[in-house]
């Protein structure tokens, strides 16, 4: 049975919390018993629950409203149901005045008690996730994986095959801007659609190369507080927040090996402790990596450790660049279409004149689906269309740059009649110089006269990698 979190008991009545005990386990909680204030705080932050029954009174020095207030000076950011036997519910709501969640009277009903547990670890796990979501800028430039070329459909059925199966680990590997992360959107789903609460189910992704060095372990792994100076209070890391559902690693080809050394006891074990913590804490994840890196490469070089890679890729999944799947250039092309005179509030563009197909279809398309995207996505702001043509399209595709030297050699901006945002034009500039580039964001950077991690963070805010 699939553990559903962690819940500690604290009560002096043994018999009561027992019992109580008894049927969260067979719910599938993994609880903790307590019975006395003797060091109580101390062994709950140790073992750091999602949740904690509490009751109010212990018959000792410490009550239970002394020891919430002391979990709260603690900042810890799990939810406290209060146990109270006070008929007048004074204590109750002192009780949450002082920060719990809730509180339920003795004798109290067990499948009450299931029903409070529940919801609270569902709205605390969406809190959770919300907050980091609100921290992370990477999000995926669409939610269908759109093609009909014979490779791409074998890849589809692979991967479902995959999901379905519940493998636990999967490798998607493929050049930038391919589609890795809307592919495991997919897996995602496949993995966990027969779920009533797929809706609740987590989806988190992190790219390893998007935060800084001395920021990556705590956002993997979490901290307890006080482990290290900004360490304010208890903090989940990506492996909790995904407890459940699914955990996307992008870019981890360029994990630090010190963290693949950590990653790889993680997967092995299905276990993670925080940093700073004392214990370690089950997980059920569904690990999804991605990277465009040659990792077999990688590993021959000494810069991926080989024993995490061939526990990644006994499950591997390859995405081809666009270049290969040349029949669905049109088809992506019409999606695009379509999706951003929705989202502009475009006239609908049902025509693509046979010049346009020409150009799009011998175009290499170097940057895969994301860059036959951002150019589908500035014709739509920046033109005036009833139907795609050839000169709606930008100079470098197809070689046309010898057309128009002057437009290449000096600065020019051509304002359309129904104006254009600021942070249009910014990512329409930082889309070009990393198509200038190949993509290479250092001399992208050079390009703008930005420094490299100002590119990174612009390009990570426009969804341009």
């Amino acid at each position: 049975m699939i553990k559903k979190g962690r819940i500690l008991l604290l009560d002096d009545d043994e018999l009561i919390i027992s019992m109580l005990a008894r049927s969260l386990r067979k719910e599938g909680y993994d609880t903790q018993l307590l019975y006395s204030s003797a060091r109580a705080v101390e062994k709950i932050l140790d073992w750091q629950p999602d949740l904690m029954l509490l009751d109010i009174d212990l018959g000792e020095e410490l009550n239970g409203l002394d020891i919430l207030q002391m979990l709260q000076e603690e900042a810890v950011n799990f939810p406290v149901i209060m146990l109270t036997g006070d008929d007048s519910s004074e204590s109750a709501i002192k009780a949450m005045r002082f920060g719990a969640s809730d509180y339920l009277h003795k004798p109290f009903n067990v499948e009450e008690v299931k029903i409070v547990v529940d919801q609270l670890l569902k709205n605390s796990r969406l809190k959770d996730e919300v907050a980091y979501l609100k921290r992370s800028e990477a999000a995926a430039f669409g939610k269908e994986f759109i093609g009909e070329a014979g490779i791409v459909r074998k890849v589809l059925a692979d991967a479902r095959k995959i999901a379905e199966a519940g493998v636990p680990s999967v490798l998607i590997t493929g050049k930038s801007g391919t589609g890795k992360e809307v592919l495991a959107r997919k897996i995602h789903s496949w993995r966990f659609a027969q779920r009533k609460d797929f809706e609740n189910v987590p989806y988190i992704a992190i790219n390893c190369t998007a935060l800084p060095e001395n920021l990556i372990e705590g956002e993997l792994f979490g901290h307890v507080k006080g482990a290290f100076t900004d360490a304010k209070s208890d903090k989940k890391g990506v492996f909790e927040l995904a407890d459940g559902g699914t955990l996307l690693l992008d870019e981890i080809g360029d994990m630090r090996p010190e963290l693949q050394s950590k990653l790889l006891r993680v997967i092995e074990e299905r276990t993670v402790r925080r940093i700073g913590g004392k214990v370690d804490l089950p997980i059920d994840v569904n690990l999804i990596a991605c990277t465009n890196r040659d990792l077999k490469k990688q590993v021959l070089e000494g810069l991926f450790r080989e024993d995490l890679y061939y526990r990644l890729s006994s499950f591997s999944i390859h995405l081809p660049p666009l270049k290969e799947r040349d029949q669905d250039v049109l088809l992506l092309t019409r999606f695009f279409l379509d999706t951003f005179t929705r989202k502009y509030s475009k006239p609908v563009v049902d025509k693509i004149k046979p010049d346009a197909e020409k150009l799009l279809l011998d175009y290499p398309w170097p940057g895969n689906v994301r860059e036959l995207r951002n150019v589908i996505e500035r014709c739509v702001v920046m033109e005036k269309l009833d139907s795609l043509t050839a000169d709606c399209l930008p100079l470098d595709i197809g070689g046309r740059q010898s057309q128009s030297p002057e437009r290449r050699k000096t600065f020019q901006i051509l304002l359309p009649e129904e104006g254009v945002s600021l942070e249009e034009v910014e990512k329409e500039l930082l889309r070009l110089a990393l198509e200038r580039t190949g993509n290479n964001m250092t001399k992208a950077a050079g390009l703008l006269k930005l420094s490299y991690d100002a590119m990174r963070y612009q390009a990570k805010k426009h969804d341009l990698v």
